[in-house]
């Protein structure tokens, strides 16, 4: 639903900002496919690398499907006021991370018997900190995709 929600915003800012083509829209779906792609393969390599790969694929899936609540209010917020987006945009990263950090932490504690915590720290924090690379990707409504 979110994603679905995210590439009509996206398509909304691209009219309002007179660069809407079916191309574009088109660009955009696949931008975003590829970023929740990205996202749920990052989240279960990081269960796997750590030996805890019982999570099952729709959860993860579901997990990585969230990103787009986040995008979307900040997509939102620069159709309505613009420059509100350099605010919600940190926002809603720092807020996915923490709930990807508190729900990772979850899976590993409930599934892992003898754990390094240590080296669980460091991926929990490395997951955090893709967020705000992935948001800023997907954020930048743009005709260009890759940028």
């Amino acid at each position: 639903m979110a994603f679905g929600t995210y590439v009509v915003l996206a398509g909304l800012s691209l009219v309002l900002r007179g660069k809407f083509s079916p191309e574009a829209l088109n660009l955009l779906f696949i931008k975003g496919l590829l970023g929740w792609f990205m996202q749920a393969s990052l989240l279960k390599v990081t269960l796997l690398s750590l030996g805890s790969g019982e999570a099952p694929l729709l959860d993860i899936i579901a997990y990585a499907g969230y990103t787009f609540t986040g995008i979307c209010l900040a997509v939102l917020g620069r159709i309505i006021l613009g420059y509100s987006y350099y605010f919600l945009m940190p926002w809603t990263c720092l807020c996915m991370g923490v709930f990807l950090v508190k729900t990772m932490k979850r899976v590993f504690f409930a599934e892992v018997r003898s754990y390094d915590s240590s080296r669980h720290h460091y991926l929990l924090l490395f997951i955090a900190l893709v967020q705000c690379r992935l948001f800023t990707w997907l954020g930048n409504i743009t005709i260009n995709w890759l940028l």
